[in-house]
């Protein structure tokens, strides 16, 4: 039902498409090339401006194409839509695929692959996917590259499933597919089956579930109203029958109104002291602990003691260090004020947060360090931070596919991306991707290492982010990542609308001006109203493996 939905939805939003927007992209496209002098013209000054290393893209942040159209890739033609798909397949199966090799390529789970299948052996095996009943619809799709030191051929061992989403046969026998990926899975071994079919053993990855800081290593200390006899000598009589008693199982319905208001003027300066102490350790476990530090800390331990200045105070000040010591180091409690009239509310989280404490030999922070949902946030906030969008908080909450759809999108070379994709473990993958996205800095090129791009030179000009994967008409597969601005790249031949990735737009081939590798393409924008005016589509696979 989920999945007739989506089809349904994505029906309606390519026949508005064409009403609405496909047929005016056509009128004006012959508007504005009626001339074919002034396109030559405007050719040749792209090719005069950016043969010499000129950036002259339009800089203009405002975007008025439709990022919709190029994740629709209506370039395909009309596409019929399949049905009775397969669910997802069981971690640890086992099971042989028609498979599909693809240089320049790597695809994840959840990412958009479209296909031009011309060569007979893959016309047979994306029909045998179309008609097989076991694992309909399905393909396997590997990465093939060729070795830097000897040139030789090589087949990655990871892979992922694709499912036939659309396709579309052709008057010649080719055809035209859409697939979006599905499962990781290993390759075991690979033929070619007498039909001329390439096919391939594989074993589907049992991914495992994002990791959570395990409820043990915190527990919650109880109501003031159980007081441990460790405190009874230190408090008052009236007093002696509480405690601090740590309960695995604290009732949620403790309020910290009742917390706060069971404690008496002496409990209240014993639970400062513990919480500055707690605190302070914290800190010291966080730092790298130099001299400084350590001398700094001390000096604001010092600090806080004086309003304990009568002698059962001191004492409880340093009954309060053991109690500390026995509890056990505290989450992190952030910088809030404790001094002074600190308002309740402050007081109230203060004693809320101290109430966590650690049964665990490391600190909550070093648990954090691998914490799926945690390292999702993080990982979030630095895409929004360097590529801005598509925004990622609505999967903050599903590291699993935070993991695969920032690694199918990051832009970087196309063998970090292979191995970002045979990295086992979400927590493991998103923390290589927080690395990766720190580091990106400069797009160079593969072979002589010419910088072409900055990061923030990066545009998202389509919805499903700044690198997908199209299809020429010959059906090479290009994964590309698309600047507003480029530098060092020359232009070959006249601009081309026929077949374009982007609908509006004209594309020139763009390479390397210094070592001549064909680096991608300038889009030009062939309506007047159209922005941006240019951008640049660079290979990720030519780019090189640094990224700064």
């Amino acid at each position: 039902m989920v999945d007739d939905r989506l089809l349904e939805r994505e029906r309606q939003q390519i026949e508005q498409i064409r009403q609405l927007d496909f047929e005016e992209l056509q009128v004006e496209e012959v508007d504005d090339f009626h001339d074919s002098s002034d396109n030559d013209d405007r050719a040749a000054t792209y090719r005069n401006n950016f043969v010499t290393g000129n950036r002259g893209a339009d800089s203009s942040n405002q975007l008025t194409f439709d990022t919709c159209l190029a994740s629709l890739h209506t370039y395909l033609g009309d596409v019929e839509d399949t049905h009775n798909r397969m669910a997802f397949l069981e971690g640890g199966a086992i099971l042989t695929l028609p498979l599909f090799y693809l240089d320049g390529v790597v695809l994840f789970p959840e990412a958009t692959l479209p296909l031009r299948v011309i060569k007979p052996n893959f016309i047979a095996a994306a029909e045998r996917a179309l008609s097989q009943v076991d694992v309909p619809y399905t393909i396997g799709v590997v990465r093939v590259f060729r070795e830097p030191d000897n040139g030789r051929i090589t087949f990655a061992t990871i892979g992922t499933t694709a499912e036939i989403r659309q396709y579309r046969r052709l008057e010649d026998g080719s055809l035209n597919v859409v697939t979006r990926g599905q499962q990781r899975f290993r390759l075991r071994r690979r033929w070619i089956d007498v039909e001329g079919v390439p096919c391939g053993e594989i074993q589907i990855i049992q991914e495992d579930l994002p990791l959570r800081t395990p409820r043990d290593v915190f527990e919650t200390l109880g109501c003031v109203s159980n007081l441990s006899q460790s405190l009874s000598h230190t408090l008052p009589s009236n007093s002696s029958s509480r405690g601090y008693g740590i309960r695995d199982n604290d009732s949620d319905a403790t309020s910290e109104e009742s917390f706060e208001s069971e404690l008496s003027p002496t409990e209240r300066r014993i639970h400062q002291s513990v919480i500055d102490f707690a605190y302070g350790c914290d800190i010291m476990d966080e730092s790298t602990s130099s001299d400084d530090d350590k001398s700094a800390f001390q000096s604001d331990i010092q600090s806080r003691r004086p309003h304990l200045n009568d002698s059962d105070s001191i004492g409880n000040w340093k009954q309060s260090e053991n109690v500390g010591l026995r509890i056990g180091k505290s989450s992190a409690l952030g910088r809030q004020s404790h001094r002074g009239e600190g308002s309740k509310m402050c007081w109230r989280n203060e004693l809320s947060q101290f109430r966590r404490t650690s049964r665990a030999f490391l600190p909550h922070w070093v648990y954090r360090m691998y914490d799926s949902y945690c390292l999702a946030q993080r990982a979030a906030d630095k895409w929004k931070q360097i590529v801005g969008t598509p925004n990622m908080d609505g999967l903050v909450k599903k590291p699993d596919l935070l993991s695969f759809y920032i690694a199918s999108k990051i832009p970087v070379s196309e063998s970090t991306r292979q191995e970002l994709l045979e990295i086992d473990g979400v927590s493991y993958r998103l923390r290589r991707e927080i690395e990766l996205l720190e580091s990106f800095d400069l797009v160079r090129c593969k072979t002589c290492k010419t910088a072409i791009a900055k990061r923030s030179d990066m545009l998202v000009m389509s919805s499903e982010g700044p690198l997908g994967a199209y299809v020429n008409p010959h059906g090479c597969v290009h994964e590309i990542l698309t600047l507003n601005k480029a530098n060092g790249l020359a232009l070959y031949g006249p601009a081309e609308t026929e077949y374009s990735w982007f609908p509006g737009y004209a594309w020139t081939v763009a390479s390397c001006s210094i070592c001549e590798t064909h680096m991608g393409w300038l889009f030009t924008a062939t309506k007047k109203k159209l922005k941006p005016k240019s951008f640049w589509g660079i290979r990720s696979s030519q780019v090189a493996e640094g990224t700064c």
